[in-house]
C-alpha cells in the first residue's frame, strides 16, 4: 500500500528560502511541489521521506533564486491489484459505494462488486440479503475491500457544471468475496 519512490528533479529555490539551511529549504519546496498530490503511475504522495543528493546551486539571472538538481525519495500511497485494504463507507448511491481511508477518498465499489444479492434500499443504503439475514452497509462503518483496478484519468478539458470533482487517481474495489465487506459481518463475537 505504501512505497518509496526515488525521484530526480531540478528544483528552483526562491530567494526568500536562501537564508535557511539548504536541506531545509529544499525540503520545503519539495513538500510544496509533491505532498498531497497524485503522480501518475506512482500514486498519492504522503510525505518527503529523505533527500539523497543536492547538486548545483546555479543562480538565476534577474530572479535571485538558485537551481539545484535533487535526488530524493517520496512516501507514496499506491496499493497493488489484489491487495486487501481497510476503509470506511463514505457514500452510498444506486451505483455502489464510495469509501475513504481517512486520507484518500476516491475509492469506489460498483454495485456489480458488492456481495450478492445486494439491494439498494429506499433509505439510500445497500443491503446484502442472505437466505437467513439481511446485512446493512451503513455509512461510516469499517470494511475490507480488494483492489480491482487503479485509474489515473486525464483531466477533462471542458467539465460540465454538474460533474463530480475531478479525481486524479481512482481506486476500484470489490467486497463480493468471503471475509470482505463490513468488518462487523465477520466478527466471531
Amino acid at each position: 500500500m505504501f512505497t518509496l519512490s526515488v525521484i530526480e528533479h531540478t528544483l528552483k529555490i526562491p530567494p526568500r528560502l536562501l537564508n535557511i539551511p539548504l536541506t531545509e529549504s529544499v525540503e520545503e519546496v519539495l513538500k510544496y511541489l509533491y505532498v498531497d498530490k497524485v503522480i501518475t503511475d506512482l500514486g498519492l504522495c504522503i510525505s518527503v521521506y529523505d533527500i539523497h543528493k543536492i547538486d548545483g546551486g546555479f543562480i538565476i539571472d534577474n530572479d535571485g533564486g538558485c537551481l539545484y538538481k535533487v535526488v530524493f525519495r517520496l512516501l507514496m500511497f499506491r496499493p497493488f491489484i489484489g491487495e486487501i485494504i481497510t476503509a470506511w463507507t463514505d457514500e452510498s448511491n444506486e451505483d455502489g459505494l464510495r469509501l475513504t481511508t481517512g486520507f484518500f477518498n476516491d475509492i469506489y465499489v460498483p454495485k456489480d462488486f458488492l456481495q450478492k444479492p445486494s439491494i439498494f434500499g429506499a433509505d439510500g443504503i445497500w443491503n446484502w440479503n442472505t437466505e437467513n439475514e439481511s446485512y446493512t452497509m451503513d455509512l461510516k462503518e469499517e470494511l475490507k475491500f480488494r483492489v480491482k483496478s487503479i485509474k489515473y484519468p486525464s483531466m477533462p478539458v471542458n467539465p460540465s457544471p454538474d460533474s463530480k470533482p475531478f479525481a486524479p487517481m481512482e481506486i476500484i474495489g470489490a467486497i463480493n468475496e468471503d471475509g470482505l465487506g463490513l468488518v462487523s459481518w465477520w466478527d466471531a463475537s
